[in-house]
């Protein structure tokens, strides 16, 4: 007896989900994350090579806890919030590669300029809410080059070097609901 598979849609539940990064300054790391952010997950839990999944991140949440910092990010030296406004992300193809352990390859847009990224992600689980509503779990990490998108300012530094480190590593938490 066979059984039928069937892709289901979730929405990322904002509340319970994060899109987080770090970037080297100076000797440390600084980490930030964004506040508002929106996205769709098809999930195929019994083929998940047929899963898709799309996000989409607004440039003026970013949020570092430091307000002068944050402001310096929306602008035109780093993700240009207000010429664009949205950061993307369009997965292309879904690759297992273990038992709950995904490799998500797809299309990352940040201002303007889209580079193919592979997500490195891990599936947490289902699970239903107290109100009966049906969930599920991924986390995943990737790391670009800032440059790559054209987040390009920087500061040399007297003693060599620069401020800003050029790769950011990202971390998603995601919590979606079905809909």
């Amino acid at each position: 007896m066979s059984t039928a598979t069937a892709i289901r849609t979730y929405a990322i539940d904002k509340s319970h989900s994060e899109a987080t990064f770090q970037v080297r300054h100076l000797v440390t790391r600084v980490r930030g994350r964004f506040t508002d952010f929106d996205g769709m997950v098809e999930f195929d839990e019994q083929d998940p090579e047929r899963s898709t999944v799309t996000v989409s991140i607004e440039a003026a949440s970013v949020d570092t806890g430091d307000a002068t910092r944050d402001t310096h990010l929306r602008t035109s030296d780093f993700f240009d919030a207000e010429e664009f406004p949205t950061l993307t992300f369009r997965n292309t193809k879904v690759t297992k590669t273990g038992e709950n352990t995904f490799d998500v390859m797809g299309d990352l847009t940040i201002r303007g300029v889209t580079k193919p990224v592979t997500l490195h992600m891990t599936f947490l689980g289902k699970a239903r809410d107290p109100w009966g509503n049906e969930r599920v779990g991924f986390e995943g990490e990737l790391k670009i080059n800032r440059k790559d998108y054209g987040l390009m300012w920087n500061a040399a530094l007297e003693t060599g070097g620069f401020l800003v480190g050029d790769e950011v590593k990202i971390n998603l938490q995601i919590q979606a609901v079905a809909k």
